[in-house]
């Protein structure tokens, strides 16, 4: 089966998406981008995906349709993912997941060539998050992980109205790679910050020496 090439409000630095796990997935954030084309079918392995040649030379999302890391998702639908990327050499990988607490369980199944990230929309929780852990256990989830050596990121998208300092701080204390930044664009009716929380956000940052990566759709609040 051939690779998904990356389209659309993507990651830029992303050529291609894979996902084995599909579905509806349990977090159930009623922004999440897949709503768009309607109601899920149950979550589910697809071990069809695992006839799939992962191209050398590409920067692979995986499971970017649904959180393959979620509570209830079972193990060995992860072992198995895990397992076929470390048949392919020379990939990229970037793993995301609102629940970083299950990166430890697989640590030692990870590829070498691998990116671990987490979303973190605000410091503040907001009912429209759904299921998924609140933000400040993501980030001691995060900050442990970084502390270990293992290269993280942060996705600040859709960006949630924050207090500044606070998350800055976190964003500080876990020391990701770079940091994504960017804001809803599926008409969800999210309390948003304003342009210069936003502004003072990048400003604190950079100043810390860290890469913000700006998406275009974030110049909707920015003007």
């Amino acid at each position: 089966m051939p690779l998904n090439k990356s389209k659309g409000n993507m990651y830029p630095f992303v050529t291609h998406t894979w996902n084995t796990v599909k579905g509806k997935c349990h977090h159930g954030c009623s922004y999440c981008y897949m709503k768009r084309w309607g109601e899920q079918k149950p979550v589910r392995f697809d071990e069809k995906e695992l006839k799939t040649n992962l191209e050398e030379g590409s920067f692979i999302f995986v499971g970017s349709s649904c959180d393959m890391w979620a509570e209830k998702i079972p193990s060995i639908w992860i072992k198995k993912t895990l397992f076929h990327c470390l048949v392919f050499p020379r990939i990229k990988y970037l793993f995301q997941t609102k629940n970083p607490s299950r990166f430890w369980e697989f640590s030692l199944n990870m590829p070498d060539e691998c990116i671990l990230g987490t979303t973190i929309e605000s410091n503040r929780w907001y009912d429209k998050m759904g299921k998924s852990p609140h933000p400040a256990i993501r980030f001691e989830k995060m900050a442990t992980l970084s502390e270990s050596g293992i290269p993280v990121m942060v996705t600040i998208e859709p960006i949630m109205d924050f207090d500044v300092y606070e998350l800055s701080d976190w964003i500080i204390y876990i020391q990701p790679e770079w940091v994504n930044i960017g804001a809803d664009t599926q008409k969800s009716n999210l309390s948003e910050p304003s342009a210069d929380k936003i502004y003072k956000l990048i400003e604190i940052l950079r100043n810390d020496g860290l890469e913000v990566k700006i998406k275009d759709n974030l110049k909707r609040l920015l003007k």
